[in-house]
C-alpha cells in the first residue's frame, strides 16, 4: 500500500518559486563591452553577443533559437519569451522538455521551485517531487500537464501532425485557457512563430499522447500521430525560403543537429546554392573530446556544409549564467525594433 504524501513536508520543500530573469530590467551593454576587453570566456561571450547583434541588424537574416537543457526551468523562461515577443527570433527548435515540461507547464499556472535543501532523492520520490539539479517540480502538477496534452490530442482530427502543428494547438489552448501571458508556446501561436521539437515525445507530451493512442485503440477508434519526417521537411522548407539564417543555440543534442541538417536536406532535395547558416552562436559546457552530446564545434560543422565559419562563436559556460547578459545587451541595443516580422508559421496554413 502506498504511503500518503506528507503535505506539510512537501509544502516546506516547495516554498520558494524560481523567479525568471527579466532582460529589460537591467542594461548589460556596459558589462559586455568590458568583457570584450578581457580574455577567456568573457571575451568569447562578448564576441558571441556581437554576432547575435549582427544577426538582428541583418534585415535578410532569419534567426532560430535552439534550446536543449533545463535553462527554462532554471530561470530563463521569460528571457526566451521576450526574444520572441520583441521579434528577436523567427523560429524555435527545442527539446520536448523545454517546451512541454517547462514552458507549457508554467503556462498552465504551475511553477518551478528552488531547492533550498536536497534531501535523499527517495524522500523526494515519496513526496512526488521531481528534481532538476537544484530545482524542484511538483509531479502532481506535471501530471496535470500530461492530462492536458491528452485532452488536446482528444480534440484533434485523427491524422498525422508535425510537432510544429501539435505545438501550435498547445499554443491555441493556452491563448484561450492559459494562466501566463508570456509563455513561449502561447506567444509563438499568437505571433505565428513555429516551434519544432524533433524528439517531442521525450517529455510530458509523450505520456499524454500514449494515453490518447491506447484509449482510442481500446475503443476501436482512430488516433492522431506525430510525423517526425514532416518536422524535418517543414523546417527545411523554412530554411529554403529564408535564405540567410542565424542560429542562437543553448546546449547541443538533437535540436542543434536538426536545425543544422536543413542545409544538407535542401541540397538532397535538389535546391542549388542553399546558404550554410551564416551566423552561429553556441553556449555549452559539453566537451568535444568525449564525442557525446552533439558537442562537435561549429567549425567542425562546416565540414558537413552546415555552418559558415566566418561568423561563429562557441561559448563554454553554463547558459543560465551568460544568456541573461547576451540577451539584455541585444535587447537594449535595439536592432530588433525595425526588423521585418517573418511569421514563418503562416506558410503552413
Amino acid at each position: 500500500m502506498t504511503e500518503p504524501v506528507n503535505d506539510t513536508r512537501k509544502a516546506e520543500l516547495l516554498s520558494t518559486t524560481v523567479e525568471h530573469v527579466d532582460i529589460r530590467s537591467f542594461d548589460a551593454r556596459p558589462i559586455i563591452d568590458s568583457m570584450g576587453k578581457m580574455s577567456f570566456t568573457s571575451r568569447d561571450l562578448a564576441r558571441a553577443t556581437r554576432i547575435y547583434n549582427q544577426m538582428l541588424e541583418d534585415k535578410d537574416c532569419s534567426i532560430f533559437l535552439v534550446i536543449a537543457g533545463s535553462t527554462s526551468a532554471g530561470g530563463c523562461m521569460d528571457l526566451y519569451a521576450e526574444l520572441l515577443r520583441s521579434n528577436m527570433i523567427d523560429g524555435v527548435v527545442a527539446t520536448g522538455a523545454s517546451i512541454v515540461d517547462m514552458d507549457f507547464f508554467e503556462g498552465l499556472g504551475h511553477k518551478h521551485y528552488q531547492a533550498l535543501e536536497v534531501p535523499d532523492d527517495n524522500t523526494l520520490r515519496s513526496l512526488y517531487i521531481d528534481r532538476i539539479y537544484d530545482t524542484y517540480i511538483d509531479e502532481e502538477q506535471l501530471q496535470d500537464c500530461d492530462n492536458t496534452i491528452f485532452a488536446i490530442a482528444e480534440g484533434l482530427d485523427p491524422k498525422p501532425y508535425s510537432s510544429r502543428a501539435f505545438i501550435r494547438e498547445m499554443g491555441r489552448y493556452l491563448s484561450a485557457h492559459g494562466k501566463k501571458d508570456n509563455s513561449l508556446v502561447r506567444l509563438a501561436f499568437e505571433h505565428d512563430v513555429p516551434i519544432f521539437c524533433p524528439a517531442f515525445v521525450d517529455s510530458s507530451a509523450g505520456f499524454g499522447l500514449v494515453k490518447h493512442q491506447v484509449e482510442r485503440a481500446k475503443a476501436g477508434k482512430p488516433y492522431m500521430v506525430l510525423d517526425a519526417v514532416a518536422d524535418f521537411r517543414e523546417l527545411t522548407d523554412i530554411k529554403i525560403k529564408a535564405g540567410t539564417t542565424g542560429l542562437l543555440m543553448i546546449g547541443g543534442g538533437v535540436p542543434k543537429n536538426f536545425i543544422q541538417d536543413t542545409v544538407v536536406c535542401a541540397e538532397i532535395l535538389g535546391h542549388e546554392g542553399v546558404e550554410m547558416h551564416k551566423y552561429a552562436v553556441q553556449i555549452t559546457v559539453a566537451d568535444v573530446r568525449d564525442g557525446a552530446c552533439s558537442s562537435s564545434t561549429l567549425q567542425e560543422a562546416a565540414s558537413w556544409g552546415k555552418v559558415d565559419t566566418a561568423l561563429e562563436q562557441m561559448v563554454y559556460a553554463e547558459a543560465g549564467s551568460v544568456m541573461p547578459l547576451l540577451a539584455s545587451d541585444a535587447w537594449h541595443r535595439g536592432a530588433w525594433k525595425d526588423r521585418p516580422k517573418r511569421a514563418w508559421g503562416k506558410i503552413f496554413d
